[in-house]
């Protein structure tokens, strides 16, 4: 389950993501360029007969096409999970395969209508969300959520879910086109064990935070370190400041892309607040060059206090994590606690590893009926044991004992109650959020080559560019 340095379960804002999640837009040049499938066209198998144990009518004779990203959770929890849905239908082929491009491999087979039935579409190369729902090639999963849950059917699978995970899969209207099966907390990420070192506690107000960087600093400790060469990571602490700032709304009117909506107040004070550590010397020596595994690495050595990162990480990084190093994820901290507008333990948390069921798909039912599976409790706990992470099933970690990281993301969840925020940026508009956003601005200024205003003023224009580009599908708050 581990993950490569070049494209490890993060290379992206949501990835980010994650979400979640980074994708890279759907390339115009794969389209003529169809293959594999099995050269039907695509055509759907029949239906099966529905059932109280097959709620989704599935084929029981049908084959079913799984791909998986083979990123930081691995593939193992997609195959044990394949197990279960063989025992339901032991007459069924299941034909799995995992890969970190796909983007590159399944592009042509949607182009040339042959794709699978079930993509876990996550990583640096992953398709585009927004393309292909508004080239309207996937299948509605609004069956799959009103069907029974798994384990209890008086429960449709959509009553089981954390909050926001349905919202996260609609883009407009009731439909809803992807089934986020990961859940991810995001935020600044420490060693409890290493600040108790210095004799300190996770700071609650920006003051403290740069109390405890300049202790960290005189003792040859950096304060922070980040994914220089992948900066869409800062924002996974940055937005969430943001919002405890100003608000939610804040980051709606980002996300919506109105005019001047990076020129906000908030914005300029969570800018500036980074800024400070940059320009006090609190951030790690070569950061802006350090991909997510160095700088997880260079934090698990303790070169640094503080790593912007989501909670794949505890995965992600466990080779190198010291025994001793008790994980945990704070929320950003207040920066001013009289006027911020939103509570201390304010966090992003939403869901992570996008499931989709493609609309040309041999066997759509299979597919939903395979994500059923995956959201029953046995399957779910298999993957929290698995890979340290949560997932988007309500209440699965019932009886677990955690690893110290994923305990800590679940307290940090209990604290922030309704307090969770999740911006949309990150897979409404992928591009501009990682290449533009992340890396010619936020960047440009952590590494001390942008004054946060310039940042501003850069990320405003590129927003405004998007909101102006007609090729760009557009999305909105409801």
């Amino acid at each position: 389950m581990g993950s490569t340095p070049e494209y490890g379960r993060r290379d992206l804002i949501k990835r980010a993501a994650a979400i979640g999640l980074i994708s890279v837009p759907a390339m115009s040049a794969l389209s003529a360029c169809a293959s594999g499938g099995d050269g039907d066209g695509g055509k759907q198998v029949d239906k099966g007969k529905k059932s109280e144990k097959n709620p989704l009518a599935v084929n029981e004779k049908a084959a079913l096409e799984v791909v998986i990203f083979d990123g930081g959770f691995g593939q193992q929890y997609a195959k044990d999970a394949e197990a279960e849905y063989r025992k339901a239908f032991p007459d069924a082929q299941v034909k799995h395969s995992a890969t970190q491009e796909i983007q590159t491999q399944l592009q042509p087979r949607f182009n040339g209508g042959t794709p699978p039935d079930l993509i876990d579409n996550s990583g640096a190369k992953q398709m585009d969300m927004g393309t292909l729902v508004g080239k309207n090639q996937l299948t509605d999963l609004t069956a799959l959520l009103d069907a029974p849950s798994y384990d209890d059917p008086a429960r449709k699978v959509r009553d089981t879910l954390r909050p926001g995970v349905v919202e996260m899969g609609q883009f407009e209207g009731k439909e809803t086109w992807i089934l986020y099966y990961a859940y991810t907390v995001y935020g600044v990420w420490y060693s409890k064990t290493n600040l108790q070192k210095l004799d300190a506690q996770y700071p609650e107000t920006w003051d403290e935070m740069l109390k405890v960087c300049e202790a960290a600093k005189k003792k040859g400790i950096a304060g922070w370190t980040y994914a220089g060469k992948y900066p869409y990571y800062v924002p996974f602490s940055l937005y969430p400041f943001i919002a405890k700032i100003g608000g939610v709304e804040v980051l709606k009117r980002i996300d919506n892309l109105e005019p001047n909506a990076w020129k906000d107040p908030a914005v300029k004070a969570a800018f500036e607040a980074y800024y400070e550590l940059y320009k006090k010397g609190y951030i790690l020596q070569g950061s802006p060059g350090l991909t997510h595994i160095d700088s997880q690495t260079a934090w698990n050595q303790g070169k640094a206090l503080f790593l912007p990162n989501g909670s794949w990480v505890e995965n992600e990084a466990k080779k190198t994590t010291p025994q001793d190093f008790r994980m945990a994820v704070g929320a950003p901290s207040s920066l001013d606690r009289n006027s911020d507008k939103m509570p201390f333990g304010t966090l992003w948390a939403s869901g992570g590893e996008p499931f989709i069921v493609p609309k040309n798909a041999r066997n759509p039912q299979g597919g939903m009926e395979l994500l059923r599976v995956m959201l029953g409790k046995k399957s779910s706990q298999n993957f929290i044991k698995s890979v340290s992470s949560l997932t988007s099933l309500n209440g699965g970690t019932e009886g677990l004992t955690l690893p110290p990281g994923l305990a800590s993301s679940q307290e940090a969840l209990d604290k922030a109650g309704k307090n969770v925020v999740n911006p949309r940026l990150q897979d409404w508009y992928v591009a501009l959020q990682k290449e533009k956003i992340g890396v010619a601005a936020i960047g440009e200024m952590m590494a001390g080559r942008l004054t946060p205003d310039e940042a501003i003023t850069k990320i405003q224009r590129f927003a405004d560019e998007t909101a102006k580009d007609d090729s760009v599908k557009k999305y909105r708050h409801k």
